[in-house]
């Protein structure tokens, strides 16, 4: 059976849906002692065939050392000082990773940061934000769409 990512857009010059934090989290840009932490996220997102990470030593490394890293557009959310949520964004508005820890989701934490991450790239004058995600991963999928993102092409994973 093949297995295919979608190419999603969100043309910015569209209204945006208003941020809305829960009371109980705080939005931070990520530093470095929470790496671990956002690593774990992403590991136990992707493990169930929604994608791959690498090694934390070799994610670190990679994230900290490409060209489009801005350490201003990696977020986390944070609820008793533990990272619950985290999104990594690269300079050429394009969404890499977007994580919300599964004790914490259905509470409105996806939709308030990628909210978040839309806002700041309106801010950086960008005209739209771009992403992509494995086509049955149908929870990702209703959340884009829910914020206007539209498919832009579809391609099979080798």
């Amino acid at each position: 059976m093949s297995a295919y990512s979608l190419l999603l857009r969100k043309d910015l010059r569209e209204p945006l849906l208003a941020v809305r934090w829960p009371d109980d989290v705080t939005l931070a840009t990520l530093k470095p002692q929470w790496l671990p932490q956002a690593h774990a996220l992403l590991d136990q997102a992707y493990s169930g065939g929604m994608g791959s990470i690498e090694s934390i030593a070799h994610w670190q490394h990679a994230l900290v050392h490409d060209a489009e890293y801005d350490p201003q557009l990696c977020f986390a959310l944070l609820r008793n000082g533990q990272v619950i949520a985290f999104a990594q964004a690269w300079t050429s508005a394009f969404l890499k990773d977007l994580v919300v820890h599964p004790d914490h989701q259905r509470r409105g934490l996806g939709d308030a940061l990628l909210s978040h991450v839309f806002a700041v790239f309106e801010q950086r004058r960008e005209a739209c934000v771009d992403l992509k995600v494995m086509e049955h991963n149908h929870t990702a999928l209703c959340l884009y769409q829910k914020h206007g993102m539209t498919v832009v092409q579809r391609e099979r994973v080798l």
